[in-house]
């Protein structure tokens, strides 16, 4: 009698498959936290020039003296990277094992299921990484002047979005941003375990909802600046 043993690296690379969506789920929780934050900050343009510069020098001292002057925002930074190399090379990982997969299994089913957010999440993500350096060049390192130089960083908010080509770029990063989340919290949720038949309601609408606020909390600042609305 011939007897087979069942192969092992299926289940070693099963394994690794849901290691890699933790990856991606948690380190998508991390950024949607973090852009979350961005976003209260933004929406501090409304309070005026004082109240948002105050809170941008407040970042560069928070934590302090436990922290160095701009230790918190350099921790914050380091961490934002090390959570975005995993979270693109966990994606491009998967992506490769599902383009692999798709070549021995019949999943047109699959596709027509998907959802519009979730077919455009990879070049979506591709939009969102472009828009990032381009943000830290205009806003961080201020190697990129749109609308002049200033030192108060509402002064170089307000100067910038008063050219409504940078408001469409702002606008598309942010709706890539919004598609990317909504399928980001949705996914992420179903991977740590949270998702079944009844809550699948409750967890759409939570992604919806992130996704909603943070397309009308990123967009109101820029929106309020190009109406002439804050000067």
């Amino acid at each position: 009698m011939v007897t087979a043993t069942a192969p092992t690296k299926p289940r070693r690379a099963n394994g690794t498959t849901v290691a890699l969506k933790w990856a991606m789920a948690v380190s998508g929780i991390v950024f949607v936290l973090f852009v979350l934050l961005h976003m209260y900050g933004n929406l501090k343009m409304f309070s005026g020039q004082e109240a948002f510069d105050s809170y941008a020098e407040s970042l560069r001292d928070l934590l302090y003296p436990y922290l160095p002057r701009m230790g918190f925002l350099w921790i914050q930074r380091i961490g934002l990277l090390v959570a975005l190399a995993v979270h693109v090379v966990a994606a491009v990982t998967l992506w490769r094992r599902a383009r692999e997969a798709r070549r021995d299994r019949y999943v047109m089913h699959k596709r027509l299921a998907q959802t519009y957010s979730a077919r455009t999440v990879r070049w979506g993500g591709l939009i969102l990484l472009a828009f990032i350096v381009f943000h830290i060049l205009q806003f961080t390192t201020l190697t990129i002047n749109v609308g002049g130089t200033f030192d108060s960083p509402y002064e170089r908010f307000v100067a910038a979005f008063e050219h409504w080509w940078l408001y469409l770029v702002y606008l598309v990063a942010i709706v890539m941003l919004t598609m990317h989340v909504r399928h980001g919290v949705w996914s992420a949720l179903q991977t740590l375990g949270a998702s079944n038949r009844r809550r699948q309601g409750a967890i759409n609408a939570t992604a919806y909802l992130v996704a909603a606020a943070l397309l009308v909390g990123f967009m109101a600042p820029p929106t309020a600046v190009l109406l002439d609305f804050v000067n």
